[in-house]
This record gives C-alpha cells, sequence and structure tokens, in this order.
C-alpha cells in the first residue's frame, strides 16, 4: 500500500504563486507529476487545493475532503466529496478504489499526515521560480525521511523520499 504525497515548491520555499501551485511548477515538474498520477488509483486532495487547482479532469478517482460542498462534483464525474480526516480518507480510498494514493493536498494535509506516519513516499519538486506565497521549510519535510534521493534535471530539482522516520500505525 502507498501513499505518495506530491508538492511543487520554488526556489523560496513558496507554495503557490497567485494563489495556485501549477504557477510554480515547470514543463518538467508537470511531466513528472502526471505520469505519477496515472500510476495511482486514487488521487485526495483538499476543498482549497480543488477550488484553486481546477481538477475537471483526472485520470483516476478524485476525493475531495471539505466541510462544503465542491462545485467540482458538477464537473468531474470522477470526484467524490468526503467529510472525514485525511488518515480515514486513505482508509476509505484504498478499500474502494485501490491501495496506490496520490496526495496532491496543500501543505496542511501533508503535514498532518507526515506527523501521522501515513505517507510512505513524498516526491518534492524544487522549482527556480520565487516571488511566490505560504513558504515552506524544505529542510522539514525531508527530515521525515531516511532516504532521500535527489535529481536535478532542466533547472528543477526532485527529491524522492521514502523509508519514513515515523512509521504507519
Amino acid at each position: 500500500m502507498a501513499v505518495i504525497a506530491s508538492l511543487v515548491l520554488g526556489a523560496d520555499g513558496s507554495s503557490s504563486l497567485r494563489g495556485n501551485s501549477a504557477a510554480i511548477s515547470t514543463p518538467i515538474d508537470r511531466e513528472r507529476f502526471l505520469a505519477r498520477r496515472r500510476r495511482c488509483d486514487v488521487i485526495i486532495v483538499g476543498g482549497k487545493t480543488a477550488r484553486a487547482d481546477g481538477y475537471k479532469a483526472t485520470p483516476v478517482p478524485l476525493v475531495i475532503i471539505s466541510h462544503s460542498r465542491p462545485d467540482l462534483l458538477d464537473v468531474n464525474p470522477k470526484a467524490h466529496w468526503w467529510m472525514m480526516p485525511a488518515s480515514e480518507a486513505i482508509k476509505r480510498a484504498q478499500k474502494e478504489f485501490g491501495s496506490t494514493v496520490s496526495i496532491e493536498g496543500g501543505i496542511s494535509m501533508v503535514s498532518e499526515l507526515l506527523e501521522a506516519g501515513e505517507i510512505s513516499q513524498l516526491e518534492l519538486s524544487i522549482s527556480p521560480q520565487t516571488g511566490g506565497e505560504n513558504k515552506i521549510d524544505r529542510e522539514k519535510l525531508l527530515k521525515y525521511f531516511e532516504k532521500v534521493d535527489e535529481e536535478l534535471v532542466v533547472e528543477t530539482i526532485f527529491y524522492t523520499c521514502t523509508e519514513p522516520v515515523i512509521k504507519q500505525r
């Protein structure tokens, strides 16, 4: 069972630009992100991420965790709306859709799941973009994993983090 979180940050740690994470992504990051997404069984996002990043079409079921009904339910036929903590949503999603879960939520969701030992792999991309909002300390994220592989491709640094320090409960 794999729970893979994906995050992109600018070189200054910004996680969004004008409220959108895609604005700090690079073409190679986007290519790798979309390929990873196609290999999963289900995508989980929070309501804010769903609204900001526009999940109108997804290759697999999309679970939106939110207190209010997301408009995407009217647009994406694969979208589902659940009101529950992210860790419960992972378990339910694995039962209903399959064992490989892609977490594409924001830093609040990812941090909560890292603290709970629910993420088995973190895919962190660092683009050369600067000047965005919601800055995150990448070193804090990397410390959640024993094994961190780093690769530089076309001005984008890719970290593949495995072997979580906090083991899944």
